[in-house]
């Protein structure tokens, strides 16, 4: 049920033929709170920089979606379109103000949205919401993906929700999506925020499919409190990083061509931060995921690509290991690399520096033939 799995939701998908899709999710309260996490990319979409006024006050009781355009490089005309959007949605909805209603698009950057079929679809929208309409948003706000991407989490009398968008542009920071997670749990500002950020930093923010940042990443978490359950912060963050580690490698595993999920440990790293670089810069190199492409354990362009960064190592200590097995030892050759196997989906990486005791995962994928046709003919 997605986002309406947590009570005091709902929400409805509209397929406008020829235009964006378009969702809305609507929280009934009794409570408004509401937490949120931007994309770090300088050039902002008019809906994100629309969504951070608006979350500053801690609270939201609806949120839009279309997809189909990404209203991104559209001008002050551009953001007028999203107050509009905002001002419709609270128009046709009893007791919001536009103030409270977050707005997110994604698809082609650089083109306005036809405003008459986003108003009328949110019209359309508010007169279909459902307890029960979770799974159809989650569904009206697909672009490239191949499937649409849901996941909860339970508590003790409490729930968390979740939907997210995303196939291509997968990359720091956030990862290119659209996520709305919902909660019937009962959570004040401060927690809801600290859960969302910690949930993030080492969930969406460590999945980097193609290198590519969008200018419109959006994680939004708002709260109900319609369960009247009260949680313990531990228990509610738990949920939380739950709920967006699925969605997270919901999104790796639908990435545009991609033939193979990727996960590349660092270990014994002089700091977390020096593991999430080099994670970083081995997920970004081109030649390896053509190689893993191809069922290659090429261990040395991962030596390259760590030689790249500003982590503390010494050269003649790194290991390798593909599937389990250690195909560079000391800097050099270790076990057969004949021996690995690499017919599955799910290919794992370990990387250790010698370094020290800290740790990093990051999720990317291969860089195949379909991923260069889809994004060649992406806005034809």
């Amino acid at each position: 049920m997605s986002v309406t799995a947590a009570r005091g939701f709902s929400a409805a998908g509209i397929k406008a033929g020829g235009g964006p899709d378009l969702a809305l999710v609507v929280n009934s309260g009794p409570l408004t709170t509401a937490a949120g996490v931007f994309t770090s990319n300088r050039v902002k979409a008019a809906p994100v920089v629309w969504c951070e006024r608006v979350i500053a006050n801690g609270a939201l009781s609806a949120v839009v979606l279309n997809s189909g355009g990404a209203n991104a490089c559209t001008g002050p005309d551009g953001l007028e379109d999203v107050r509009a959007t905002a001002e419709k949605a609270a128009g046709v909805l009893d007791g919001h103000d536009a103030a409270d209603v977050a707005v997110l698009s994604t698809g082609l950057i650089g083109v306005r949205l036809p405003m008459d079929r986003v108003l009328t679809g949110v019209e359309k929208a508010a007169a279909d919401l459902s307890a029960d309409g979770g799974e159809t948003a989650a569904i009206a706000i697909r672009t490239t993906d191949s499937v649409h991407k849901t996941a909860v989490a339970e508590g003790d009398g409490w729930i968390v929700g979740g939907m997210a968008k995303g196939a291509g542009m997968l990359a720091p920071g956030l990862a290119t999506m659209l996520v709305v997670i919902t909660t019937d749990a009962h959570v004040d500002g401060e927690n809801l925020g600290r859960a969302l950020r910690a949930a993030t930093r080492t969930t969406f923010d460590r999945v980097d499919s193609d290198g590519c940042m969008s200018t419109n990443d959006t994680v939004l978490l708002l709260a109900s409190g319609a369960s009247g359950v009260e949680p313990a912060y531990e228990g509610f963050a738990a949920a939380v990083q739950s709920v967006c580690e699925d969605l997270a490698r919901q999104l790796v595993a639908d990435a545009e061509g991609a033939s193979k999920d990727i996960r590349i440990d660092i270990v014994h790293a002089a700091s977390e931060d020096d593991a999430v670089e080099v994670g970083r810069s081995i997920a970004r190199n081109n030649l390896l995921k053509c190689a893993l492409h191809g069922e290659d354990p090429n261990w040395g362009r991962v030596l390259a690509a760590i030689g790249t960064t500003s982590a503390a190592f010494e050269p003649d200590r790194l290991n390798v290991a593909v599937n389990g097995v250690w195909v560079c030892r000391g800097g050099s050759i270790g076990e057969d690399r004949d021996t690995v196997d690499m017919r599955g989906r799910e290919v794992v990486f370990t990387a250790d520096l010698a370094a020290g005791d800290d740790a990093a995962t990051i999720w990317t994928n291969d860089l195949t033939a379909a991923y260069v046709h889809e994004n060649s003919a992406y806005s034809s």
